[in-house]
Formats: structure tokens, C-alpha cells, sequence
């Protein structure tokens, strides 16, 4: 299982800027992290749709941590 990092970010005039990441200690694809990751950032800023705090969500990649 891979580690991922998830970055979270709101456009503004069409320029992301990130407003949080999560990281997935272990997931078996890039789509379960990714499910995970929205799941805990809603959590983590009390809303229930992260897209209510951002309009992106991206993957950065398996072990990517940094």
C-alpha cells in the first residue's frame, strides 16, 4: 500500500491556491486515497462537502511527502 498526499485548493481568477493537504499513510490506489483524503478534510474543517472550503482536490503522488 501507498502513502499519498492530497492537496486541497480554491481558485481565484483561475489561480489555485492551496488552502490545506492530507495525508494517506496507506491506500491501495490512488482513488481510495483520494476518497479519503475529501472525507478528512471535511471533517477536519467541520463542513460536510470539502468542496465547500476548496474547488480543487489533486493527488500528488504515491510517497510523495514534503
Amino acid at each position: 500500500m501507498a502513502t499519498y498526499r492530497v492537496n486541497f485548493a480554491k481558485q481565484i481568477l483561475g489561480v489555485p491556491f492551496t488552502v490545506g493537504s492530507v495525508d494517506i499513510a496507506r491506500a491501495r490506489d490512488p482513488v481510495r486515497a483520494l476518497r479519503a483524503a475529501e472525507l478528512r478534510f471535511a471533517r477536519q474543517h467541520g463542513v460536510e462537502d470539502w468542496r465547500e472550503r476548496a474547488d480543487l482536490a489533486e493527488i500528488a503522488g504515491p510517497g510523495s511527502q514534503g
